[in-house]
């Protein structure tokens, strides 16, 4: 089986199709992973925003939980204020 035919029929993908499925699926939600000592290691201190654009970091954030507990999905990481910052807007996250 290739691996996209894989992905077509896995429980997440069958389940949002409204098609049987053998388990109720899961998915993470990557904001309740930023207190995962893996997520602080990889951000290394990088600000919030600076973190959603290396294509690498964000595969390995978005990975993170997926490998942690083996969920049937997870949220790609970014954040709802890229799309601003992207367009010139000046912006940033403070905490």
């Amino acid at each position: 089986m290739s691996s996209e035919s894989s992905v077509v029929d896995s429980p997440f993908v069958r389940a949002c199709h409204g098609k049987a499925v053998p388990y109720t699926p899961v998915w993470f939600m990557r904001q309740a992973g930023r207190s995962l000592p893996e997520y602080l290691k990889a951000r290394g201190g990088l600000p919030m925003l600076e973190s959603c654009t290396p294509p690498e970091l964000v595969t390995e954030i978005t990975l993170q939980p997926d490998r942690r507990y083996n969920v049937d999905a997870a949220i790609f990481y970014s954040d709802i204020v890229v799309p601003v910052k992207a367009i010139g807007i000046d912006v940033d996250i403070s905490l």
